[in-house]
């Protein structure tokens, strides 16, 4: 009866120290974030596209730059557009398509999403951008997927209008 009842009083502390572990379950802990390589972005001239229903749209041209990291470098290809959007609401959005070509001649393309709005201060937070990559196969595929996270700061480069990019790989 000792015996049985010695089980009966361990099998019970463990639900309840199961069922307690439960409530009190450790934060999932936060991706660490790596730094790949950052980009100085060259703009042309501001093209707006006028009122629409979602907002106030501009386009802005990518004519160059450079980027570079540990792992590539090389530099913007001209051609690429950046497509923004101020709402009425405080937001402004861009959508930034273009590509990239390493040192060794590897033609990447790059599709860069953000968002930022004012915040109760009436200031604008910080612009963070959601990166992704489209690599062929072969040495830089390992940009292709995966999570990733951008910064961006508007600049000047020679007194015109510029972007300074840097970009994280979650891990």
């Amino acid at each position: 009866m000792h015996t049985r009842l010695t089980t009966i009083c361990i099998a019970a502390a463990l639900l309840v120290s199961a069922a307690s572990a439960r409530g009190q379950a450790a934060a999932p802990k936060p991706p660490a974030l790596e730094f790949v390589f950052e980009e100085m972005v060259t703009l042309g001239p501001s093209q707006p596209a006028g009122e629409t229903p979602q907002g106030n749209r501009n386009i802005v041209p990518i004519t160059g730059g450079t980027f570079s990291g540990p792992l590539l470098k090389g530099h913007i290809l001209p051609g690429g557009w950046d497509w923004q959007l101020s709402n009425p609401g405080g937001c402004f959005s861009l959508q930034a398509d273009y590509m990239i070509q390493t040192d060794d001649g590897v033609i990447i393309n790059v599709v860069n999403k953000g968002i930022q709005c004012k915040n109760s201060s009436d200031k604008p937070s910080e612009l963070y951008t959601t990166p992704s990559f489209e690599a062929p196969k072969g040495r830089y595929d390992w940009l292709n997927g995966g999570a990733w996270v951008g910064t961006l700061e508007v600049t000047q480069i020679d007194g015109k209008p510029a972007v300074h990019l840097r970009f994280f790989r979650a891990r």
